[in-house]
């Protein structure tokens, strides 16, 4: 198949299996290639199996190395991984569909009980390296409402029966959820990013969350969310913040800066070595 396609240059997403192959092709082939990194998978794996971080970096860094360019998402995470040891990093930042997701007032009484008491929302994966239980441990007026499928949710299902559950939920449902939501609640500790924070905050919704790389990065110091190392505070905090600041905030985080990073971390390359008959069309072909 990728020969087929016969590329210039080869990005890869993921570390996992497909990652692994297109990575062993690249070099085998002397074809150029970038990564990304979007998962702290050695924090992941020390979660389920307490294998030191140094041993999950040493393995990125084995990854990585050969890549032109590593893509990372926010200073935070950049910072990170220079002091693991990697160096060819370059910044591609996140965007929001903000025509998706947008404030919906008909959707503010999805979760709402008669006396109006607030809805605390999380939405994402749900597994152990998403910190899920410091959300719902804490003791909040209202209701707490959890969107996502993943490992634990039985579990989390029998722990917390007061909670709402609703499992995954996607496309205009899933913004109707957020659009639900008093505050969204973010309480990992690991997220290199966190694109739900945004997608929230374009539907109106301020976020709370943990004073870390993820979330400090997104909300970059902006009054649409509260940070604190007390998530209860956080939450409630967060209650104050204007519904229409959050979604502004938010339409300055659209897909074209995003697109625009990307095209800059392949321009070094020289394609024409491999592909001149692609020169005259080169705007067209990287634009599609």
């Amino acid at each position: 198949m990728i020969e087929k396609c016969r590329p210039c240059v080869i990005h890869i997403a993921t570390e996992g299996p497909l990652g692994l192959a297109a990575r062993a092709y690249c070099i085998k082939r002397g074809i150029p290639f970038t990564t990304a990194f979007h998962t702290k998978f050695p924090e992941y794996i020390q979660a389920r199996t307490r294998l030191p971080l140094s041993v999950g970096y040493k393995a990125v860094r084995w990854f990585h190395g050969p890549s032109r360019c590593v893509m990372v998402a926010t200073d935070g995470i950049e910072e990170e991984l220079r002091r693991w040891g990697l160096t060819n990093l370059g910044r591609w930042g996140r965007g929001v569909d903000t025509d998706l997701f947008k404030p919906d007032e008909a959707a503010r009484g999805l979760f709402r009980d008669d006396d109006g008491r607030p809805v605390f929302l999380y939405v994402g994966r749900v597994a152990v390296e998403k910190n899920i239980a410091a959300f719902l441990d804490l003791d909040l007026p209202g209701r707490k409402v959890v969107v996502g499928g993943g490992p634990m949710l039985d579990d989390l299902r029998r722990r917390y029966p007061a909670v709402t559950f609703t499992g995954p939920k996607f496309g205009e449902e899933l913004a109707r959820h957020f659009a639900a939501a008093d505050v969204f609640v973010f309480p990992s500790l690991t997220d290199t990013f966190g694109l739900v924070v945004l997608e929230a905050l374009s539907c109106g919704t301020p976020v709370a969350a943990f004073p870390v790389a993820g979330p400090k990065d997104v909300l970059q110091g902006e009054p649409v969310g509260v940070l604190d190392t007390d998530l209860r505070k956080a939450a409630l905090a967060a209650l104050e913040i204007p519904r229409d600041r959050c979604r502004a905030f938010a339409l300055r985080n659209n897909w074209d800066a995003s697109v625009d990073q990307f095209l800059a971390n392949l321009a070094p390359f020289d394609t024409d070595q491999f592909f001149p008959e692609l020169v005259p069309a080169r705007d067209g072909v990287a634009a599609e």
